[in-house]
Parts: C-alpha cells; structure tokens; sequence
C-alpha cells in the first residue's frame, strides 16, 4: 500500500501485512477518520467449526473493533444453501437446515473468543433474516436487472471453473448475487459501510459495492487480505493432518499450539504480525532470529496465538506438556534417544531408519508402513515420507519421533 493512511485501522492492518486490495482507499480512509464504521465479513456455515484459514480474517474483525469501529459477523444461513463456486473444482455438499443451524452454532463459540459482542459493540447477522423470505419474481426484477451476466462470467472465480470444462450449476451462478444483495441488506439496515473478506472474494465483494451503489445510492468500500500460503507452499490451515479447527472440541488445544509451535522458521516473523497482538517491532526481532533461537520465537508464538484463541491457561499447559514430552517423557523418566553422529548427520538418515533405531518399529518394513498408514509423527506434525532425510540442519533441538499415541523417542545431534 503505497497511500499513507490516516486512520489507525488501515494503518495497523497496512504495517502487519493485512492489505491485499481495496476498491477505494483514500475514500474509506476518510470514512474510517470521521466516525465508527459498521464492516462486515461473510461465513459459510459449512462445517461446525471455523478453522487457522479463516483465522486471519477474524484477526482484522479484531483490530477493526480495537480501533472503535463495528465489526459485523454474518452467518451465511441462506448463502450456505447455495454455496460459493468461487476457485472450487466441484459443487458443494447441500446441507440440511438443522446441519446449518448446528454448523452456526459451534462458529459462533469462535468468535466470541475475539469480538465483543452487545450494544454498540460487535453485531451478529445471519442472511437467512431476509434471504429465506423473498419473493423471486420480485428479487429477479428489483436486483437481477443490476447484473449483466457477460461480466458475471468474467470474474476468476467463475471464470476458472469454466475454463477447466467443470460443470458450474445456476445454483451456484446465483451466489454472487445474493452475497451482492448482503452487502445492500446490511447497510440498509445498520448502516455497514465496508465488506472484506479474502482475495478470493473480490469479485463478490466489487459486485456488492456497485450493487449497494446503484440501488442504494450510497458510497461502500471493499477491502481484502491476501491468501495465504506457507513459505514451503502449502495453504494456510491445512496440516497433513487435515484442517486445523479452532473449537477445542474439534482440535484439542494442544494440537492447536503444536501446529503454530511447529511453523517453519521463514513463517516466523510475518506469522506473528499476522495472528498475535505484540508490538510490530518486537513481531520483526524475534522473526529475525536464528539458529536455536527461532525456536524460542516459535514458542512465543504458539502461545501468543492460543492464548487468543483458547484462553492463558490453556496456552501455558500446552507448553508446558510439550516441554515435559521432550525433556522428560511427560512422566518424569527419560525418553529413548538416537544420537547421530556428526558425520552421519551430515549424510542423513531416513526417517523410516530411525524410527527403527529409536525402538519404535521393530524393522525397515513396518517403520514404512507406520509412516504410510498416518501413524508416524515428527514433533507432532504426521509424516508420510518414510525417505525424508534427517540431517544437521534439522537437529539444532532434539526432534520427536512418535509412533501411534504414546510411544516417543527424540533424536538429538552428538
């Protein structure tokens, strides 16, 4: 972002790397300094948690109400119905009404962790309110006469879809529409001035704002936050284990910690502007460490970003577990180790190999087919490459080897 923003919401969202696009920056810059503004971000109830890749949207609903402005959290009740198309390969699942209100449910438990909801402060929606009832001739009249199809068919989301030769459902074509038609709904009825979302929701979002332009009459501003991906290419919240959920009963707080615990080094830095609260400066010192440091860094990271999410108690006990399971077994005694010598470590060793030499696989054979049946971990994290090769630069702390539940071992260097 090359404007200098004067509101300190755009600037705190600009300085920690939350900025991806925004249809008008100066004009929502001058909204944002002369009084609170409603914004809104949109959720799909399609499953009973939100999960890590939703998370650093929740983050900017965060800031955006610590800098005095109304965040709005809308539940996708009626969207869900259809489902977003946007860069997927294949329809969604359809879900039942009670699974929505369910799914509803246990998201709501999320984002009470980080908003404070109640008069004046965060607001709740669900587009169910005034999706369910309408009328379709009169929604096909009053609002579809707003859409030209040509550009509808242009947007990336869409666009990439039908490009592939995959099927994409009038179903589904009529979502962009009705997300548009949020966006007017919310701002006629409690003044939202702002839709963000990813930048996989740009399209949408630029259909809303011209949507609530032309009906309305009104001046709206979208914005969007980059997606995400590793610095090794893998996409934000996913795990080999699958999803990382942020309901405790889906994803135990300890797995939680593990997954930011176990970010790699390159994801330090920008992980901590991103997901913590801790001052810009101090989010670049400790992403600038090296060596055994970093992983002190990671710590601070892991905690920080569970203490949000599921509270300082639960962030102290999962680090202190996992101290306990490399020092000292978790029961006072110490764990089988493998110490590789330096010339050795130098050369590498497979993984299938040590989980052998640790005791945890009796030969080479069943230590592949540990690894190839998802019950092999490597410092908490699954592995599925029973040749990955261990060496120096992997050792500069002891690693953990897991088979099933709760045999361990650790690997140090010499």
């Amino acid at each position: 972002m090359t404007y200098r923003a004067k509101s300190e919401f755009l600037r705190v969202l600009d300085e920690r790397g939350f900025i991806a696009d925004c249809t008008d920056l100066q004009g929502l810059d001058a909204a944002l300094t002369k009084g609170t503004v409603p914004a809104y971000i949109g959720y799909d109830a399609t499953a009973q948690s939100l999960h890590v890749g939703h998370l650093l949207n929740i983050m900017v609903l965060r800031w955006l109400q610590k800098t005095g402005h109304k965040p709005i959290t809308l539940m996708g009740g009626g969207t869900t119905k259809v489902g977003d198309p946007s860069f997927r390969a294949e329809e969604r699942p359809l879900l039942s009404p009670a699974q929505i209100d369910a799914n509803i449910a246990g998201m709501q438990q999320v984002f009470d962790k980080y908003l404070t909801y109640g008069d004046g402060a965060a607001l709740m929606l669900n587009n169910a309110e005034w999706l369910d009832g309408l009328n379709y001739l009169d929604f096909l009249r009053d609002i579809g006469r707003h859409f030209s199809v040509n550009r509808m068919l242009s947007f990336d989301s869409v666009k990439s879809r039908l490009d592939r030769e995959q099927s994409l459902s009038f179903l589904e074509f009529n979502y962009m529409i009705l997300q548009a038609y949020d966006f007017l709904e919310i701002h006629r009825r409690h003044g939202c001035l702002l839709q963000m979302g990813g930048s996989d929701q740009w399209g949408n979002i630029v259909n809303g704002v011209d949507l609530t332009r032309r009906v309305a009459d009104a001046q709206v501003f979208g914005l969007t936050t980059p997606l995400l991906t590793t610095s090794d290419g893998r996409k934000m919240g996913k795990s080999a284990g699958g999803a990382v959920w942020l309901n405790a009963d889906m994803l135990a707080p300890y797995d939680f910690w593990q997954f930011w615990r176990n970010t790699t080094d390159a994801d330090v830095g920008r992980f901590l502007k991103l997901y913590t609260e801790l001052p810009v400066d101090e989010c670049n010192r400790l992403g600038a460490l090296a060596g055994a440091e970093i992983n002190e860094a990671k710590v601070v990271l892991a905690n920080e970003v569970t203490r949000l999410c599921h509270g300082a108690e639960a962030a102290a006990a999962a680090e202190a577990t996992a101290r306990a399971v490399f020092e000292a077994g978790g029961v006072g005694d110490e764990l089988p180790r493998v110490t590789l010598g330096a010339a050795e470590a130098a050369q590498g060793v497979t993984l299938a190999q040590l989980f052998v030499r640790a005791g945890l696989a009796k030969s080479g054979k069943e230590a592949k087919r540990l690894i190839a049946e998802g019950g092999a971990r490597l410092n908490d994290t699954p592995v599925s490459d029973a040749g990955r090769l261990i060496r120096s630069d992997d050792l500069a702390e002891p690693l953990k080897l897991t088979a099933g539940r709760k045999r361990h071992a650790l690997v140090v260097a010499e």
